[in-house]
């Protein structure tokens, strides 16, 4: 009875993760193939530049190009995966990896898979991201969010927000200016002595 309990418990532990993982499926080598992201959603795709590969153990074709879409909604900083080929018996007969960097939504880029050894003529094949590095944050509005001025709102206590200390520096001795920048020292020549002018951040 407890084995058969142990035995139950396992196989559903079995399916639900089975369930969570991201599955692509194969595709005839005319047609896109897809891939997931690690919540399943669907994040590439792939179609094949060139349809016609005949490889075999003592030729093998040794690279691939290929076209890679972005199908989120979401920016790519950086993309690989995995392009693989099955044989009419859906024996794998060769892998390769590819890369793209830059990728934003619906738009595509050439990539080939270096590396690759394909010894058969395959009849599907199929695709997986390994990595899909999103963008995370935006530098330039992050900055401008930052320095814009702060809109009064009555009852409303204004935020404080640090700007950026500037780096250059003037001085204006009667009237007559002088460029310092921090931890750079000038000299001056005041009456008939020369000073020497440093501009330093406090501790």
């Amino acid at each position: 009875m407890r084995l058969a309990i142990a035995f139950a418990i396992l196989m559903a532990a079995a399916i639900a993760v089975a369930a969570q993982q991201p599955v692509e499926q194969r595709s005839s080598l005319t047609e896109a193939a897809v891939a997931a992201d690690a919540k399943g959603a669907q994040a590439i795709e792939a179609r094949l530049m060139t349809t016609m590969l005949n490889g075999s153990d003592d030729s093998p074709v040794m690279n691939v190009k290929l076209v890679v879409k972005n199908i989120s909604p979401g920016f790519y900083n950086y993309v690989t995966g995995w392009a693989t080929f099955y044989d009419s018996a859906a024996v794998r007969c060769g892998e390769g990896l590819f890369k793209v960097d830059a990728l934003a939504p619906n738009e595509s880029a050439e990539a080939d898979t270096p590396g690759l050894r394909l010894h058969c003529s395959p009849s599907t094949w199929r695709i997986t991201a390994t990595n899909l590095l999103t963008r995370t944050v935006d530098v330039a509005k992050f900055v401008a969010e930052a320095t814009a001025a702060p809109v009064d709102t009555p009852g409303v206590e204004k935020p404080v927000v640090e700007r950026p200390a500037p780096i250059n520096f003037i001085i204006s001795i009667d009237g007559e200016e002088h460029p310092i920048q921090v931890n750079n020292p000038i000299v001056l020549n005041l009456g008939n002595r020369s000073r020497t002018i440093m501009l330093r951040s406090a501790p």
